[in-house]
């Protein structure tokens, strides 16, 4: 008999549901301050995620949901550089390279 392996869930920032980690993007911000994006999900630091999703990323920069996870004043050029690397692993995703 084959054994269930537990799958791990964490919360997205901007729509507050559960989701499966291996569907979400890790944001990290780091003992010195700095706040970038994490692809491997193992960086050191406090870790905040938000769904591989074009619309999800919009809706962090519009709600500047980083701003308040890290308790930080966030660039909108992160959340340019987020947006463009979401739309990107998102494409990937569509062709089937990931």
């Amino acid at each position: 008999m084959a054994k269930t392996r537990k799958i791990p869930l964490r919360k997205s920032v901007v729509s507050g549901e559960m989701i499966d980690k291996r569907d979400l993007l890790r944001i990290v911000k780091n003992k010195e301050g700095e706040i970038f994006i994490d692809p491997t999900g193992k960086k050191n630091g406090r870790g905040a995620y938000i769904k591989l999703s074009n619309e999800e990323a919009q809706e962090a920069k519009k709600k500047k949901v980083f701003n308040r996870a890290f308790q930080v004043e966030v660039a909108d050029s992160f959340y340019d550089e987020l947006i463009a690397f979401v739309a990107h692993k998102v494409k990937r995703r569509e062709l089937g390279l990931d």
